[in-house]
């Protein structure tokens, strides 16, 4: 236990600044922007800070932070990171500065509200990255709900009402039965703490319902076919801010929770189940792309391109029980697990970078019909070349982030069956369709509207947003050893795990 609780201050202090926005009230919109981007820079100094402190060599959690909460049903407070909560905390806190910045002028209506609502939103993901506790992870699962309800539902579109009721319902479908595993598990081993969960020797029948219940809940939250068709609707209805914190961060929370949850404590049921979910990923991977091809709405075609991307980091993630117990090559299990991480974070900054250009469209003509839009390479050229950048990094180009964890799950999964690298390597080619075919329609050409050909340029604003999504795109993409070196020891301790059956 640490002497300063760092976890806690990254968890409470955006929440205790979306209070002090709030009391800047609705007639200071100056002030409360200003407040959240101090509170949004303070987190992120502190992520640096936990960065610092972090000990990439010994496996394990670390900073860890463990307090009595409800001692009547052995529960506690218990705080802890390892390399992979680390990298997903600052990509966290990154992101939200972005969206700060990237909503500076554009949100015009109870701007103190929207910006306590993301800074919330900072706090409660970050909780759920270092949540070591069952109980506690469900809590701050659930609660993130909250301020992306209100985002879509307040500041959101036209149809904001039904994207976010549907955005809503199906969610908290799936934490039923996620709070009922968590529940089945209490009554079991006698307590939410989530080590001793993974060590505890539950019988394959348990697996199986486990697996089950988790499977459900993460797989919406992913989201993964055939439970994915809230996304599209949640993103077409959100704002700018909105979507790109759903993209970049919330989505993570599903494949953050596969990994911590059935892949550790039901290694037996992941291992027998584990080609429902390779083959889920594998439709999601190449039939999503499909259907992203014909979006006339550019916001739907990233929107279903993000369902596509995400197939990459379940496949990773399964793949290991391939490699680690039916072919005995741990070194490759690893590769597969650290390329889902890789790609979790890298799609964080694509898919975010994404849609805030996205929102710089919108901001300017209000639509995000692509036939609207057209010879921007000549209208807006600086917009121009952050969004080929962009679109060639989730097109997965290799020298940007997109191609290292792809990359990576593709190696893998080419050890475990040659044909399932195929079917995934296949999806880069109808990345590029769909991709290009947007850069084509956006960037090149003549302007079809006389409104389209006088867009003004990026303003500096809206230039330094897309400079540091760029920065991180091409950081992670030429030189991605730091962040495979941060996760080393975890993903190692994971693969240990998860080769040793709970069954005997």
């Amino acid at each position: 236990m640490m002497d300063w609780p760092i976890l806690s201050w990254l968890i409470w202090l955006p929440c205790a600044g979306a209070i002090v926005v709030l009391l800047a009230g609705n007639a200071r919109p100056r002030l409360a922007r200003w407040l959240s981007l101090l509170f949004s820079v303070a987190t992120f100094g502190l992520s640096l800070v936990m960065l610092a402190v972090y000990w990439v060599a010994p496996s394990g959690f670390q900073m860890q932070e463990n307090l009595h909460w409800i001692p009547g049903i052995n529960t506690s407070y218990h705080l802890g990171v390892d390399g992979i909560s680390v990298a997903l905390v600052v990509l966290t806190a990154v992101i939200h500065i972005l969206v700060v910045g990237g909503a500076w002028q554009v949100i015009k209506v109870k701007v103190h509200q929207y910006m306590a609502a993301v800074l919330v939103l900072d706090g409660l993901l970050i909780g759920v990255f270092c949540a070591m506790d069952a109980l506690l992870f469900y809590l701050f699962f659930e609660a993130i709900l909250i301020p992306m309800f209100f985002l879509i539902g307040v500041w959101g579109g036209e149809r904001r009402v039904y994207a976010t009721l549907k955005f809503f319902i199906y969610t908290f479908f799936g934490s039923i039965f996620f709070l009922i595993g968590i529940l089945y598990m209490y009554h079991r081993a006698g307590t939410f703490d989530l080590q001793t969960l993974q060590n505890f020797p539950f019988t394959f029948k348990e697996q199986t319902w486990l697996f089950f219940s988790f499977v459900i809940a993460f797989a919406i939250k992913t989201p993964m076919v055939p439970v994915h068709t809230w996304l599209p609707d949640a993103h077409v209805e959100a704002p700018t801010g909105g979507s790109v914190i759903l993209a970049a961060i919330m989505l993570k929370v599903g494949t953050y929770g596969f990994l911590r949850f059935p892949l550790l404590i039901t290694p037996d049921a992941s291992q027998h189940f584990a080609w429902l979910i390779i083959v889920l990923s594998l439709i999601a991977i190449i039939y999503i792309g499909y259907v992203a091809m014909v979006q006339p709405d550019m916001k739907k075609l990233v929107a279903y391109s993000s369902i596509a991307h995400m197939g990459f980091v379940t496949l990773g993630l399964f793949i290991v029980y391939m490699l680690a117990r039916q072919l005995n090559d741990p070194g490759m299990a690893q590769l597969g697990v650290q390329g889902a991480v890789v790609q979790m974070v890298s799609h964080g900054f694509v898919s975010g970078a994404l849609f805030t250009c996205i929102g710089v469209m919108y901001d300017r003509l209000h639509t995000h019909e692509i036939s609207v839009f057209g010879g921007l390479a000549k209208v807006m050229p600086w917009f121009g070349a952050f969004w080929i950048l962009f679109a060639m990094a989730n097109t997965g180009l290799p020298g940007t982030s997109g191609f290292v964890g792809e990359f990576m799950v593709i190696m893998s999964a080419f050890k475990a069956s040659p044909w399932i690298a195929l079917f995934a390597a296949y999806s880069l080619i109808i990345s590029a369709g769909y991709t290009l075919y947007l850069v084509r329609r956006i960037i090149w050409g003549t302007a079809p509207t006389p409104k389209a050909a006088a867009m003004p340029h990026l303003n500096a604003r809206e230039g330094w947003v897309l400079t540091g999504f760029a920065l991180a795109v091409l950081a992670i993409g030429v030189y991605p050893w730091p962040l495979m070196h941060l996760m080393d020891s975890s993903v190692a301790q994971i693969v240990t795990h998860l080769m040793t059956s709970k069954i005997g």
